[in-house]
């Protein structure tokens, strides 16, 4: 199997920590050298090791936010409808 490589080119910033001290991020990441993507991730406190996470285009982020942008502050979110 080959190397996995990275590069954390730009830190976005940090949504929660867990009692372990890991960190759950959303990054700038350049994966195996290819241009740099967001990534939604935990990462150890070193950033030597990570959890599973998603890699996401320029185009992904803005629909995402479009999306969170949709939410109304007041709406009860009902869990059981999420996939």
């Amino acid at each position: 199997m080959a190397e996995l490589t990275y590069e954390i080119t730009k830190s976005i910033g940090v949504l929660s920590e867990n009692a372990k001290g890991w960190t759950k991020e959303l990054n700038m990441v350049s994966w195996n050298g290819r241009e740099p993507k967001y990534d939604l991730r935990e990462w150890s406190p070193d950033h030597s090791r990570m959890g599973k996470g998603i890699t996401l285009t320029e185009e992904d982020i803005e629909n995402l936010k479009a999306l969170l942008n949709d939410i109304d502050g007041d709406d009860d979110i009902d869990e059981s409808q999420m996939v």
